[in-house]
């Protein structure tokens, strides 16, 4: 049987977003194998009888000795396993992974940046330099008649000068997310209008423009309150610091409440998702499993976020930084019980329409499907 080896630097990250495409594959008749840093949830993913191969690869670090140390790794990991398919997830494993991997001789990759991320949301000569390099690797360098690239928003495969409805080019809609997972249920009673952030808390994702904006509503007289949800990323040099969290959680009307793992009770007990990142997210599942449990959205209008919401309709857009716009967002929903709910529904019918796990999984069987290999090649 033809084998597929998915090359991503966390397991947990794999475990979370990538599993129904390694189910797909698995269901093609693939052997599947996943290069990955294993953590908690290396026995989740060996559950699906996929196999797990210690990467041990570091996410946070930038040097160019581990760069180069990660490169030799996956060379020798592809060099022994000889998969008919290299499966690169996020940038650094695009790139570094990708190179290795056709340096170890394989010849069909899947290159799947799942955003571009802090090269393409901050700026210097270090970083313009390191935007390019990354730009030529992907377009160029990786680029070959069985080189596939699946991108997650529209305006990401022009980044690097490719073209989105081009035959090498996939577009899903996020990783996917299963409706029974998040189901569509009526909002909770109001008042108070509770919003939710739902997200790792690293300044990029906007946790703190979400506060000043609820701050900044709440001083205009808004009943709301503010939930966020998700835990500081030791692994990320700008992650928000306990302390400041903690804080903000004593602050009248917002509650740091933490990691969760069941997302579908936040969405249950919120009314409105408040995501202010400005991070260039490929497509945020946190947006996408609010919009299947019909809950308006209040986000940035950058690439991804506007994939899925459009103002006025799913949510409301506002402009990167726009604290003020947010806290007029904020308030205007608080105060509108018949506006939120229509666009919680218009929210959940846009998420039917092509992000569900079964439209992903669809275009990913014919990605997969477009190499032409099949059981006993």
């Amino acid at each position: 049987m033809p084998k597929i080896l998915y090359l991503v630097t966390e397991d947990w990250f794999f475990a979370s977003h990538f599993m129904p495409m390694a189910r797909t594959a698995r269901d093609l008749g693939f052997d599947v194998a996943i290069a990955t840093q294993p953590s908690d949830k290396a026995e989740r993913i060996a559950a699906e009888g996929f196999r797990l191969i210690p990467l041990n690869a570091k996410r946070g670090s930038a040097g160019v000795i581990e760069a180069l140390q990660s490169m030799i790794r996956t060379y020798r990991i592809v060099r022994d396993e000889k998969p008919d398919i290299v499966h690169c997830i996020a940038l650094r494993p695009v790139v570094l992974g990708g190179l290795a991997a056709r340096r170890a001789g394989a010849r069909r990759l899947v290159l799947a940046p799942t955003g571009l991320g802090y090269l393409w949301t901050t700026d210097g000569v270090f970083i313009r330099t390191m935007r390019a390099l990354v730009k030529r690797a992907v377009a160029s360098w990786l680029r070959g008649p069985d080189t596939r690239y699946l991108f997650e928003n529209t305006d990401d495969p022009r980044a690097f000068g490719l073209d989105p409805d081009g035959g090498d080019v996939f577009i899903v809609g996020g990783a996917g997310v299963a409706p029974q997972d998040f189901p569509y249920l009526p909002e909770p009673p109001a008042p108070p209008v509770k919003l939710a952030v739902v997200s790792r808390m690293i300044a990029p994702k906007g946790i703190a423009d979400a506060v000043e904006a609820v701050r900044q509503a709440r001083a205009a007289g808004a009943a709301v309150e503010l939930g966020l949800f998700g835990a500081p990323d030791p692994a990320n040099p700008l992650s928000i610091p306990l302390d400041v969290l903690r804080a903000w959680g004593r602050e009248p009307g917002i509650r740091w409440q933490g990691w969760t793992d069941d997302v579908a009770r936040v969405w249950r007990e919120h009314h409105v998702a408040l995501f202010l990142s400005t991070y260039r997210e490929g497509l945020p599942r946190t947006i996408v499993e609010a919009a299947a449990a019909g809950r308006p959205i209040i986000a940035c209008a950058i690439p991804g976020c506007r994939d899925l919401v459009r103002d006025g309709r799913e949510g409301i857009l506002v402009a990167p930084g726009d604290i003020a716009g947010a806290a007029k967002a904020v308030a205007r929903l608080a105060a509108d019980a018949a506006l939120r709910q229509d666009m919680g529904r218009n929210a959940n019918r846009r998420f039917l329409e092509g992000f569900t796990e079964d439209a992903v999984t669809g275009v990913v069987a014919r990605l997969y499907g477009s190499f032409g290999l099949s059981p006993g090649r």
